[in-house]
């Protein structure tokens, strides 16, 4: 593996450490289904999860500084902020789960030919 190589992968693991380490918690996995509908305020967010308004912003401080939601800033109130996914993340986590299911799917289809190949030389005994 090149160096170039392995500096991205290095990116990429300590990108997927801090999206699982954002999902970990139930809290902010809810938050992230709310706003998989589409972008809410803080405050919308805390009531539906019946979640007081500081632990709700301490979930968002995570999921933001994860890069699985972003802030912007409501309109004439630049006190209301308001929340949404953000795609990246979601899309290299998908992209990691996706290589080990083919490295386990290999490794079972592997393991299946040699059962198989057993199965043949027994038979013929």
């Amino acid at each position: 593996m090149s160096e170039r190589e392995h500096s991205g992968l290095g990116r990429q693991v300590t990108s997927l450490d801090g999206t699982l380490a954002a999902l970990a918690d139930p809290n902010r996995r809810a938050a992230v289904e709310l706003l998989r509908k589409g972008p809410r305020r803080a405050g919308e967010l805390a009531a539906s999860l019946d979640l007081s308004p500081p632990a709700m912003s301490r979930h968002l401080r995570v999921l933001r500084t994860s890069g699985l939601v972003a802030e912007d800033h409501g309109g004439e109130d630049a006190r209301v902020r308001i929340y949404r996914l953000e795609q990246k993340p979601f899309s290299e986590l998908k992209g990691w789960v996706e290589e080990v299911e083919r490295f386990w799917s290999l490794q079972l289809q592997s393991f299946k030919r040699h059962v198989e190949s057993r199965r043949r030389k027994d038979r013929a005994r």
